[in-house]
């Protein structure tokens, strides 16, 4: 943002006291933008900011730290990306509304983040994405739904964190709640995107079937002759578990090669597999 453009003579100076909002920060309203209203009409959704209190549970439940970069998808006011940036992360909010891009300029400079943060006008679903390490957002079920195959494509590992509403089949890892008192929009959803391990898998001892379905695996593994279904197979990031008889597996996915540990009552392995058809 050119400072030229926004910050003359005229400017007014406010200060942000509604309940739930950033603390104690200091807006400064240029005329030429006009502060967001609650409920206004958005593109995809109406605009109703999410209550500090649950920014800061969805914050937590994705363990935002300096390492990460955040992108919130319709980040209306600026708020998630602002808190994040005020962790130590950096961030950028995707709006489609002029008028909160910029509203949301001037919060992050009132609070001292503006060289941590930026906001674009674009479309949530036409963005680029690969630079996030946490996704948030505040979206109906129904573009939550429609935004899922984006996040699988992500790294493994990338955080994607939702207030309240879920995104269909694919369930979340986790579940984490806003600090009390709290009346509506309570709840932060937590994904992990997992590994893509579809595929069969060769190891010295004999053949790994794995089927994938959003973070949750289902198979087979084959040794001396024996086929053993396995369970409670899941995946979290690039890290997968599953059970397989009496022994329980858990490796690292890289690419096409998984290495790990196998425990069993009578005694611990470590086991290599390569994926040979996916």
């Amino acid at each position: 943002m050119h400072q030229t453009n926004y910050f003359s003579a005229t400017l007014i100076m406010l200060l942000i006291s509604w309940t739930g909002n950033l603390l104690t920060a200091q807006e400064i309203q240029p005329v030429e933008v006009n502060k967001p209203i609650y409920g206004q009409d958005g593109k995809d959704v109406t605009w109703i900011p999410t209550p500090q209190l649950l920014i800061e549970a969805m914050l937590t439940a994705a363990n935002v730290t300096p390492d990460d970069f955040v992108i919130d998808l319709g980040s209306g006011d600026g708020r998630s990306v602002i808190t994040a940036a005020k962790r130590g992360a950096r961030g950028r909010g995707i709006e489609y509304n002029h008028d909160l891009v910029e509203y949301s300029k001037i919060l992050a400079e009132a609070e001292g983040v503006a060289g941590r943060v930026e906001f674009i006008k674009g479309d949530i679903f036409e963005a680029d994405l690969s630079e996030a390490t946490v996704i948030t957002m505040f979206l109906l079920p129904s573009l939550n739904v429609k935004l899922a195959p984006v996040f699988m494509e992500l790294k493994p590992g990338t955080r994607i964190v939702s207030n309240s509403f879920g995104m269909g089949e694919w369930v979340p890892d986790d579940t984490a709640h806003s600090a009390r008192p709290c009346r509506s929009y309570c709840d932060a959803l937590l994904w992990i995107v997992p590994a893509m391990v579809e595929g069969t898998w060769q190891f010295p001892e004999g053949e790994l079937i794995l089927h994938q379905k959003y973070q949750m695996v289902t198979g087979t593994l084959t040794t001396g002759g024996r086929t053993t279904t396995i369970y409670d197979g899941r995946l979290r990031g690039d890290q997968i578990t599953f059970n397989a008889g009496f022994r329980k597996y858990a490796g690292r996915i890289s690419g096409d090669q998984i290495e790990g540990v196998s425990k069993s009552d009578h005694n611990n392995g470590v086991w290599k597999a390569v994926r040979v058809y996916q």
